[in-house]
């Protein structure tokens, strides 16, 4: 059988129905919708819908159904609404998901259920490890490829002395303990470290002591509101206009329109989508912003193509039987607007190249939108973990 389904075939086997009459296929969206990460989850639901839409909304004669919870960023939460799913609910299958503490806690349930979870916000690189499973996978980013393409970068150009302001829980150790090696192997040296609670309000006493070490970088390993916050509030020490640099090392485009241009100017990023990059994600990002009006950053862009390569292995899998499907999820490759020709490794790990963005000079932007300009696309193999480095039990060295 070829790899790649297309054109009349896709179609017919779609909407095949004699296998399983009108029963629904469930998707599950969860994410923290409200709180610290709202606004980067907002529209992950609606970009679910158009993978769903894009394939008829049918697939094997089932009518696919998405839906959706918030897990508030809390991994009992998080864990306690996908066993209901998986058991009471009829769900096959929880994307979205954000939040590593979350992550972690969801993984586990899927794994005992034997269930499948694709990860897409949730950033620790332990997914694709320790914690890595046969019916898993980690979509778009995680703290080892954000480490190594903004962090390598960094130091490359000079910056050879950091101090860490860290999310206190799974990510935030994740990506100071990711970053802190590619620093170390690039000659670098960590000065220090602080950790903050999520959702913190005040960074004061934590800018302070970043300031004081003289770093020439300030590391931020937490995200959303937490690193708008702390680069709004060191603006108002004047800390980089004392020669000290930020470096926000997981950011949106929703941070830099929180921020705004002048306050991130500069900021150098990883990132798997940019709206903007070529004729085909403005097209998408123009679909999207019918459904809804805000520009789509890469969880939304990462929900849409991890259901829609999920949809398109349980046609080809003919069933949704999950070691089926991960068997085909592994077997096709991942081509839509976001990923060019990407494979879905035995830890969960999907290779894909990853993008090096610098955030525009308002005098370079030619409107709200129009935010990065491209530095470098980094290959998958040098973005992320080698397989036998990981620590997945499934890999046997």
């Amino acid at each position: 059988m070829k790899k790649v389904i297309t054109g009349a075939l896709l179609a017919a086997v779609f909407s095949a129905g004699s296998a399983f009459g009108q029963t629904p296929l469930k998707i599950g969206v969860i994410a923290g919708f409200s709180g610290v990460y709202g606004d980067l989850t907002a529209g992950q639901f609606e970009a679910a819908q158009m993978a769903a839409e894009e394939v008829g909304g049918k697939v094997l004669g089932r009518p696919i159904e998405i839906v959706q919870a918030d897990h508030q960023n809390k991994p009992d939460v998080g864990a306690t609404i996908v066993r209901k799913w998986y058991d009471n609910d009829g769900v096959s299958m929880v994307t979205g998901i954000d939040t590593s503490s979350v992550g972690l806690a969801v993984r586990q349930v899927a794994a005992e259920k034997g269930k499948i979870d694709l990860n897409v916000g949730s950033a620790t690189a332990d997914l694709t490890g320790p914690a890595c499973s046969a019916t898993g996978a980690s979509w778009i980013y995680d703290t080892y490829a954000l480490a190594q393409v903004t962090g390598s970068a960094l130091v490359k150009a000079g910056n050879d002395s950091w101090y860490f302001i860290t999310a206190d829980y799974a990510f935030g150790h994740a990506l100071e303990r990711d970053v802190t090696a590619v620093v170390k192997a690039a000659g670098g040296k960590v000065v220090g470290s602080i950790k903050h609670p999520i959702s913190s309000q005040d960074f004061s006493s934590y800018l302070l002591q970043a300031q004081g070490s003289k770093a020439k970088i300030i590391a931020l390993a937490n995200a959303g509101a937490d690193t708008i916050n702390t680069i709004k509030q060191a603006g108002e020490f004047g800390i980089t206009k004392g020669g000290q640099k930020l470096a926000g090392l997981l950011f949106f485009t929703s941070d830099v329109q929180a921020i705004g241009l002048n306050a991130a100017q500069g900021l150098v990023l990883t990132e798997s989508f940019y709206w903007d990059l070529n004729d085909e994600t403005r097209a998408w990002t123009k679909r999207f912003r019918a459904k809804r009006d805000k520009l789509p950053n890469m969880t939304t862009a990462g929900v849409y193509s991890a259901t829609l390569h999920y949809l398109k292995a349980v046609a080809a899998a003919g069933t949704d039987e999950p070691k089926a499907v991960m068997a085909k999820m592994r077997e096709l490759p991942v081509n839509d607007v976001m990923t060019k020709n990407g494979k879905l490794r035995e830890d969960g790990r999907l290779m894909r190249d990853m993008y090096l963005f610098q955030v525009k000079t308002p005098a370079e932007s030619k409107s709200k939108d129009d935010i990065y300009k491209l530095v470098a696309t980094v290959p998958a193999e040098l973005a992320f973990r080698p397989l036998k480095d990981g620590g997945c039990p499934l890999i046997k060295n």
